[in-house]
């Protein structure tokens, strides 16, 4: 175990779920510059580390769990704080934020219940990380510099936010009724 958590990729992992904090600490004081170039170095270290994994053979089981999960908590704070400085509605976080505990409730029940592990994501839920990444970078981007575009950019997103949150979430379901009763229980 010790010699995934020590490679490069998985490193570069726990450099963005560090960062989280310091997001937080910038939107809530009001510094969203601060807050965008923190979102900048996130988006920079999960590019690099999907990069180093695939290039240096560095591909892990931990960092298999570890990079989606660290995406999952730097959304789901981001929304959770960009509502309460009153950047995003809150129903739009409640709804990202719950979607993803839904969905993560569900696959530990599965998991342990059951024993079945492949849960691989789908391009709907690819669709609404990108969309949420999108929307939070534009949130922040629109206290930044609240020029007309950005500001009306900001506007659709939360929208398309909601709407791609909501698909995806009714796929998930969907897809999880689908293979349910294939899932031999666990012995």
């Amino acid at each position: 175990m010790s010699r995934q958590f020590f490679t490069l990729a998985n490193q570069l992992t726990l450099v963005r779920l560090a960062l989280i904090p310091f997001f937080v600490i910038a939107v809530l004081n009001q510094r969203y510059g601060w807050g965008l170039a923190v979102l900048l170095a996130a988006g920079l270290s999960d590019a690099l580390d999907g990069l180093l994994a695939r290039a240096l053979k560095q591909r892990t089981p931990l960092g298999a769990y570890l990079d989606p999960i660290t995406d999952k908590l730097l959304l789901s704070t981001a929304f959770v704080i960009l509502a309460v400085q009153g950047d995003v509605p809150w129903t739009v976080s409640v709804l990202v934020l719950g979607r993803d505990v839904l969905i993560l409730a569900v696959a530990l029940a599965i998991i342990i219940g059951a024993g079945w592990r492949p849960f691989a994501s789908s391009v709907y839920g690819k669709i609404s990380t990108v969309t949420q990444v999108l929307t939070v970078g534009v949130v922040v981007l629109a206290r930044v510099w609240p020029h007309g575009a950005v500001v009306w950019a900001k506007d659709v997103l939360i929208g398309l936010t909601v709407a791609i949150t909501l698909a995806s979430g009714i796929h998930y379901a969907w897809r999880t009724g689908k293979v349910l009763p294939d899932i031999p229980p666990k012995a």
